[in-house]
């Protein structure tokens, strides 16, 4: 359904049974999947926010099936000829949320109001990001991570993580690892897995390594969680006592 006064513009991709309201703006750049809403006043495909950025330049926004777009949002295109910013399915941004140039979301990703993801950041599936957060441009996400709202986040974030304040982790999801219904024994190894990591001192990416290469864990949750320490560019959030434990030299962790 496309609601009066909404502007569609000559090259966008609607999938079945989407829904544009009343003031909404879809442009010739955005790709939307199947039952997908967008709410007065939002823009989906407007150019990225990047000042040498060439406007001639082929690129897009991708939406997934079933995501809801309120009002005053914008989702913005990518830098990169012929590259886009993806939206998973099922995904919630609410009123005035702002997903960057080159953000990837998984599916199941919920933006609460005003939420300001910076270009080239990736959040990982069923992770919820509270209002008023800000994140820093090249930060990773992972799955299933609870933002708290007014974050300020320049960090990556692990998945399975609560997250608060910044850059500040102070434990595991476990409502949202519950509601996802991981087994007793997946938690029981993802709270192992965060304890080697985050409880002792030393270097975190060597710790998680050293901890997935021991063959104690055996759950692909857990896998992941490690093995997220292996990449990233922009250093960890970090537990209190990681950011303030231990020599001076263990908290250097993010130089390796």
């Amino acid at each position: 359904m496309i609601h009066p006064s909404a502007i569609i513009e000559p090259g966008a991709q609607l999938g079945a049974d989407c829904e544009i309201m009343a003031g909404a703006i879809i442009t010739r750049h955005a790709v939307l999947g199947d039952r997908v809403v967008v709410h007065p006043y939002a823009v989906v495909g407007g150019d990225p926010q990047f000042l040498k950025f060439d406007r001639r330049t082929p690129t897009f926004v991708q939406i997934g099936e079933g995501t809801v777009i309120r009002e005053h949002a914008t989702v913005n295109r990518s830098i990169y000829e012929a590259k886009a910013t993806v939206i998973g399915a099922r995904c919630f941004l609410m009123a005035n949320s702002h997903a960057g140039h080159d953000c990837v979301l998984g599916d199941d990703v919920v933006l609460a109001n005003n939420v300001m993801l910076a270009g080239h950041v990736d959040v990982g599936s069923y992770t919820f990001l509270g209002g008023g957060a800000g994140v820093h441009q090249f930060v990773r996400i992972g799955e299933s991570v609870m933002l708290s709202g007014l974050s300020r986040i320049s960090r990556d974030l692990a998945p399975f993580t609560i997250v608060a304040e910044r850059d500040e982790v102070s434990g595991l999801n476990l409502v949202g690892l519950k509601r996802r219904g991981f087994s007793r024994e997946t938690l029981r190894e993802l709270k192992e897995a965060f304890r080697s990591v985050y409880l002792g001192p030393g270097n975190i990416r060597v710790l998680a390594a050293e901890a997935l290469a021991s063959g104690a864990f055996t759950s692909p949750e857990a896998g992941r969680f490690l093995a997220f320490f292996a990449e990233g560019k922009r250093g960890f959030a970090r537990s209190p006592q990681k950011a303030f434990g231990g020599t001076a030299a263990n908290r250097e962790e993010d130089a390796a």
